[in-house]
């Protein structure tokens, strides 16, 4: 790797919408799944789930995509989950960065996999696939969503064992977490299933979903209630597609920062 080809040697140029940061440390999961953190500046200021715009330097512009932000919002540091995509314009390049490395952040976080975005109720559920588990990560390391809810559930659906980014953590229930491990072993469980390799569950999430699976040991009903029940979805177009049916189906109202609802999509990713 030469160091010119992710802007390491090069030094990088704030803007009005961009500020410089530095990789902090880069985590490779398998060869497809890695994820990073880099510094965060003092006025850098989000709500738990929320995305922002980060990129390197490209041939004539900054080369920026929007990425959901992995670390709660009372972190001093940022983290992103991402997949390494060989001829992606900007992954291709973003997997090779290193401490020290120097990337764009954008100043102005938004999005609407917050809690702001949900009607009050007793479960919670985040419903994930692949790099969809980021927004969760940062949701679930923040002591005002347990004080929302009184059980949080982060299902995760993969298609590979290796690709479980964080599954120590989530099993331990965030052990040693500075703020919400108490309330996290108390309140939060953590249901992965692999889809294309022997795994204790193997089923997709709408399967989990009509099968009863998705509740198994928790308290409540073993259906999705929108009285009660409160989802978060993201990840792959044809899972946020097919369970948003399912939840309008029920009974279910989308949710937003000027309306809160039962569920909430993040529609920047959807389109």
């Amino acid at each position: 790797m030469t160091t010119d080809s992710i802007g390491a040697a090069q030094t990088l140029t704030p803007s009005n919408s961009l500020t410089v940061e530095t990789v902090l440390s880069v985590h490779h999961w398998n060869e497809h799944l890695f994820s990073f953190k880099i510094t965060r500046p003092a006025s850098f200021r989000f709500r738990s789930g929320e995305f922002v715009m980060i990129g390197l330097p490209g041939d004539n512009k900054p080369l920026l995509r929007a990425y959901s932000i992995a670390s709660p919002a009372w972190a001093e540091e940022l983290e992103f989950l991402s997949i390494k995509v060989p001829d992606g314009p900007l992954t291709s390049k973003l997997q090779q960065i290193q401490p020290g490395d120097q990337m764009y952040l954008g100043r102005k976080p938004t999005g609407t996999l917050v809690a702001d975005a949900l009607l009050p109720g007793k479960r919670l559920f985040l419903l994930s696939t692949g790099t969809g588990l980021g927004p969760f990560l940062s949701l679930i390391r923040d002591p005002d969503i347990y004080e929302m809810f009184s059980q949080v559930c982060v299902v995760h659906s993969v298609r590979r064992v290796s690709d479980l980014a964080f599954r120590d953590d989530l099993e331990s229930q965030l052990a040693g977490d500075p703020l919400v491990q108490d309330e996290a072993l108390l309140k939060l469980s953590y249901l992965p299933t692999v889809t294309r390799e022997p795994f204790r569950t193997t089923e997709r999430i709408g399967t989990l979903i009509e099968n009863g699976g998705l509740f198994a040991g928790m308290e409540g009903e073993s259906r999705l209630d929108p009285e009660t029940d409160r989802v978060m979805m993201c990840g792959s177009m044809e899972m946020i597609k097919e369970l948003a049916a399912t939840l309008e189906a029920a009974g279910f109202e989308e949710g937003s920062n000027a309306k809160p609802g039962a569920y909430v999509i993040e529609r920047a990713f959807v389109g």
